[in-house]
């Protein structure tokens, strides 16, 4: 462990940044409570949480396959995202994304976030197509495939090698990838 943390401040992170899902300002306050960490060090830590995962994140030639194939098929790839604008977009052109899709939504600069349906229309009418017809894949059960059910889209769960944790409804598909994901979106009966 990093600078003598334990197995057990490995796991307390785990739980602690809820799969990604914490705001990292709130992420970095607690681990700063946790571990004793002054306010200049809490600020340079949210600036590594922000700034390093971008650096650490690389283009994947099987979602860029994936999304082309898409393509190809007629579909319009579109993100839907929650976060800040200056984060997501970088995240997506280091990973080159960008190219890939028709577009994107984030919830900040639409100031609606998953699970809101309206994030979903929104996306829609900025990619030129109808809702109705649409699928999303995403890996946060309450955000991405909650507002996929709540938009009346189907959804399909990357579920990461992790069980579904809802109990008042299931995904239409779970996938272990992107790729397959996209895979049984365009083996599914138009």
């Amino acid at each position: 462990m990093a600078q003598g943390g334990s197995p057990q401040d490995a796991q307390w992170l785990a739980a602690a940044d809820r799969d990604g899902l914490e705001p990292r300002e709130r992420l970095a306050a607690m681990i700063g409570e946790r571990f004793g960490l002054g306010s200049r060090a809490e600020a340079e830590l949210l600036a590594e949480m922000r700034d390093g995962l971008v650096k650490q994140i690389v283009p994947d030639d099987t979602v860029t396959g994936a999304l082309r194939d898409a393509r190809a098929a007629g579909w319009v790839p579109f993100v839907v995202t929650n976060g800040t604008v200056h984060q997501q977009e970088r995240k997506l052109r280091h990973a080159g994304l960008d190219q890939e899709v028709a577009g994107w939504v984030i919830s900040e600069g639409a100031g609606i976030q998953k699970p809101d349906p309206d994030i979903f229309r929104l996306a829609a009418a900025q990619a030129g197509h109808p809702l109705n017809g649409a699928w999303m894949i995403g890996d946060s059960a309450e955000a991405d495939i909650g507002g996929a059910r709540n938009a009346g889209l189907p959804g399909i769960w990357l579920h990461r090698n992790r069980q579904w944790p809802l109990a008042a409804f299931q995904p239409r598909h779970t996938a272990d990838s992107f790729p397959h994901a996209v895979a049984i979106i365009l083996a599914a009966p138009s």
